[in-house]
């Protein structure tokens, strides 16, 4: 598979494919990147820290997992001078073959993509964790749809989508969240969440 060359953004967050990335970009670097990004309609890449903040400080030094998830800006708004608020979409998964912090402080990552979840339908057993999320939907219609958790097309039929769309709602950990990003099989991911929405109480049928 071709590498790719992209700028990262270390947050302390996991970003899964179709969710939902809201930003507020204030640092030079960040508000360039994200203006370049715009200019060639091409996505930057999301890391998780494992160390340092996502604020550039004087003796600050960011590590971040070596895998993370393609973000492409979907909208922008300019609330103030220098405050730019920013809403994502997760893309592909990817690894990180290389990377190097330029002089601004921006990350720039030679990459390979991960192969993208297979689409299977949910099995039966399983069908409980995709009710569960169809009620969830079903409350979005009182919120405004940019404000929603999960963006359209819902695809209530896909294990991947589904048990992306539970890891993104819930509080997991962040550790937790990337394991289960980095899952190759969507149904056993699928599974984990189903089991822990069943612990929870959330799965009625």
């Amino acid at each position: 598979m071709a590498a790719l060359t992209f700028p990262l953004f270390p947050l302390g967050t996991v970003l899964f494919p179709d969710g939902v990335l809201p930003l507020q970009i204030f640092e030079v670097r960040y508000l360039d990147m994200i203006g370049r990004c715009i200019a060639d309609g091409t996505p930057f890449g999301v890391v998780l820290l494992t160390e340092g903040g996502e604020v550039r400080t004087p003796e600050g030094q960011e590590r971040f997992l070596p895998t993370g998830t393609l973000a492409s800006v979907q909208d922008t708004t300019a609330s103030a001078p220098g405050l730019l608020h920013v809403s994502c979409r997760g893309g592909a998964r990817f690894r990180i073959l290389s990377s190097e912090r330029r002089a601004n402080g921006l990350w720039m990552a030679n990459t390979e993509l991960v192969e993208d979840d297979r689409s299977i339908p949910i099995p039966s057993e399983l069908q409980g964790a995709a009710d569960a999320l169809d009620k969830v939907l079903a409350s979005l219609h009182e919120v405004p749809e940019q404000r929603w958790p999960v963006l359209p097309p819902f695809r209530l039929d896909d294990c991947g989508w589904v048990a992306n769309r539970w890891c993104d709602l819930l509080p997991l950990p962040n550790p937790q969240k990337h394991s289960l990003l980095m899952l190759d099989n969507p149904v056993i991911r699928l599974e984990l969440m189903h089991d822990m929405l069943d612990e929870h109480g959330l799965i009625t049928s």
